[in-house]
């Protein structure tokens, strides 16, 4: 989006740390929460500031006592021979494994997460769990529980920060993104039944020294949750509002995911007796 067009798209005021921040608190956010972000900066039309004053505004509502949580996935930490859109030449696939940087949450980068998670990566005092390809930052006092020991097999599944959110009663905003970005619905993929395992391979630091290793997970499938999601807001699970120009929608994480494993748990299900059938 061009400066202008997010200009137009702001109305009447710019987007500012303490008007977001405002909005935020009618959404329903709250000091002291574990809160998990998806966002689309572009969506908010023109904020003064960009990313860095989205966080901010964020943190200004969490408080000291609330955890600030985003995805810093890089999915181009990953075998080449996976790739598709454009897919890699056969010929490149064990140069690219050869040469490939080993995963550093200090530096690697984040890819097609958009420029609010880019920031918060590199925000003073965040942590980022150590996946090559799935990793989550957070801030505050959950922090470390968080992101500490992010398992590489299954990465978003029970050894992961999702996981740990569950545990913790977390949230989740998706400021001016659908539920194809929420995250969350993937560990309900994993808690229902009927995924089989693949095999997965990226760059990382062993004691220290680069290795190429390879990890199991499960072929998972964003392509349901936007009616997951349409679902769980007929049944009432989730507050929609407005921060700037964006739509934002606030939802309990544990019942989204109990909702999400059910209503996969059933179509699962369904399709294995037509299969049958």
């Amino acid at each position: 989006m061009s400066e202008a067009d997010a200009i137009k798209k702001a109305g009447s005021e710019p987007g500012t740390r303490d008007n977001l921040a405002q909005a935020l608190r009618r959404c329903g956010l709250e000091p002291g929460m574990a809160l998990l972000v998806h966002s689309s900066l572009s969506a908010l039309g023109w904020v003064n500031g960009g990313p860095v004053a989205v966080i901010q505004a964020l943190l200004d509502v969490l408080g000291d006592e609330g955890t600030l949580v985003m995805p810093t996935h890089s999915g181009d930490y990953s075998d080449p021979s996976q790739w598709g859109n454009p897919a890699a030449p056969q010929e490149w696939w064990q140069p690219i494994r050869d040469t490939m940087p080993a995963f550093d949450p200090r530096i690697t980068p984040t890819r097609g997460m958009g420029a609010i998670p880019e920031a918060f990566r590199r925000w003073p005092g965040a942590l980022r769990s150590y996946h090559p390809a799935v990793s989550f930052a957070a801030l505050g006092p959950q922090a470390k529980f968080i992101t500490d020991n992010h398992e590489l097999d299954y990465g978003l599944g029970e050894g992961s920060p999702l996981a740990r959110i569950y545990e913790l009663g977390g949230w989740v905003l998706l400021l001016g993104v659908g539920y194809d970005s929420n995250t969350s619905f993937h560990l309900a993929e994993y808690r229902a039944p009927q995924l089989e395992p693949v095999t997965l391979g990226a760059p990382i630091l062993v004691k220290g020294q680069r290795q190429w290793v390879e990890y199991k997970d499960v072929d998972l499938d964003v392509d349901p949750f936007p009616q997951i999601g349409a679902e769980m807001e007929a049944a009432g699970l989730v507050r929609i509002g407005r921060v700037a120009a964006a739509e934002v929608r606030l939802f309990y994480q544990p019942a989204a995911v109990d909702f999400a494993t059910e209503w996969l748990t059933r179509e699962r299900r369904k399709q294995q007796m037509a299969q049958a059938g």
